[in-house]
């Protein structure tokens, strides 16, 4: 799913191909004996805490790659067997997240922005459904979890807490009654738009419309308050972004971002936003997504960008030349690569201005097309935390950006949701 990204001119690409050029792509950090010892510590870790993966697009997969339109087939990826035959790549399956030490995944079912009215509430049921026959396919393995206590229980019974998160404000169609519905299946966030504005919210990748949210924008988020569903930040413009904290009485998340001043892509957090955090107790889950992790793979994407709107000028009605000349063009500018370490410095940006109480992981898989070095599926969470160990997070931070911050945030919203329902006051 490529998100938009603004021009890059040719000159800072060349700085961009420059500077990436002397950054190392050596193997996972902690290689050697004391990273195995603190790849040990972490698995050990990850036995006691569940690890949360914020954001995982997995269903999409199994509708991306359905034979027949409509007829959806959870036989056609048995990820019971492992996955690694897919082309293009699966990151995800049951051994590679056992081996990760996965103890709850945040499922998205993503609709599309171009799917809209009840053709998107139809395809954001058909997504739940997915789920729900994952999960009586493998209910060995994966078992539904509707709350903070329901991720406990299943992570100590030895499953994988299964939860469902909203891609897309657009899925419910402008309807406080389809949201309730969604909830009802089973949902527990909602990401408030995608790369386009809805009807009530501005997109971050889209011209603002409604100077954040709408009036009915703060309308969903009060009603996702008293559901007890998380309001997913990720994707919203900044403005949308302050609007829903000044609205909401729970903890926001961002279900899949990084930070803005490391990376300029506008779908991260910028530091105003991240100081806002601690007060209302929300949780940015760092993601993987390469654009938004590697300033230099923004700048390539840019540039890309750039360039293939250059050749539609120049070439219109000739396709076949302009996909040779972009061929020509991506061989003359290496993209550069997103690594584990970029990622570390997303975290312990958010540590800084936020706090280690703010900050998780969402990694996006099997939503991107390309990974990170060092984090190129499921199985290799725990490389990421043995490197914040390296860097001298002790253990109890490790345990809060695992999967304790996350399930607060949880139990807070249920709370919140409890006195709302009584008539008491959200705050």
């Amino acid at each position: 799913m490529r998100r938009a990204t603004p021009r890059i001119s040719t000159p800072l690409l060349a700085l961009v191909i420059s500077t990436s050029s002397s950054f190392s792509c050596a193997g996972p950090a902690g290689a050697g004996e004391a990273g195995e010892d603190r790849l040990d510590a972490v698995r050990r870790l990850l036995r006691e805490v569940p690890l949360v993966d914020g954001h995982n697009d997995l269903p999409w997969q199994y509708r991306r790659r359905a034979v027949t339109p409509g007829r959806i087939s959870i036989e056609a990826i048995d990820i019971a067997r492992g996955t690694g035959e897919f082309d293009p790549p699966i990151h995800t399956d049951l051994p590679r997240l056992r081996e990760g030490g996965v103890g709850a995944q945040f499922w998205s079912v993503y609709i599309p922005v171009d799917l809209a009215g009840a053709t998107a509430v139809q395809a954001v049921l058909e997504q739940i459904d997915i789920v729900h026959r994952l999960l009586a396919r493998y209910p060995d393995s994966l078992e539904l979890a509707l709350s903070a206590d329901d991720v406990v229980r299943i992570h100590r019974a030895g499953k994988i807490a299964s939860l469902i998160g909203l891609e897309g404000g657009h899925s419910i169609n402008d309807s406080l009654a389809v949201l309730r519905m969604l909830y009802a299946l089973g949902a527990r966030y909602m990401t408030i738009t995608h790369s386009r504005n809805t009807g009530w919210a501005d997109s971050a990748t889209d011209d603002p419309e409604h100077d954040g949210l709408s009036r009915l924008g703060e309308e969903v988020i009060r009603e996702m308050n008293r559901l007890g569903m998380l309001v997913d930040l990720s994707h919203v413009s900044e403005q949308a972004m302050h609007d829903a904290l000044d609205v909401s009485g729970a903890p926001v998340i961002f279900s899949h971002s990084s930070a803005r001043a490391l990376t300029a892509h506008p779908r991260n957090v910028p530091d105003a936003v991240l100081r806002r955090i601690p007060e209302n107790g929300g949780v940015v889950m760092v993601t993987f997504v390469p654009g938004f992790v590697s300033e230099e793979v923004r700048a390539w994407h840019a540039a890309e960008d750039a360039e293939e709107s250059r050749l539609a000028a120049m070439h219109p009605g000739d396709p076949e030349r302009r996909r040779e000349e972009l061929e020509r063009w991506r061989g003359e500018h290496p993209r550069p690569r997103a690594t584990l370490a970029q990622v570390a410095d997303h975290v312990e940006h958010v540590i800084e201005i936020a706090g280690i109480d703010h900050v998780g992981v969402g990694s996006d898989f099997d939503g991107i097309s390309s990974t990170v070095d060092g984090l190129s599926d499921v199985s290799h969470f725990p490389r990421l935390l043995a490197e914040l160990l390296r860097r001298g997070h002790d253990e109890e931070a490790i345990r809060k950006i695992a999967g304790l911050n996350i399930l607060r945030a949880m139990r807070a919203a249920e709370e919140v949701s409890r006195r709302m329902r009584t008539g008491a006051s959200p705050r």
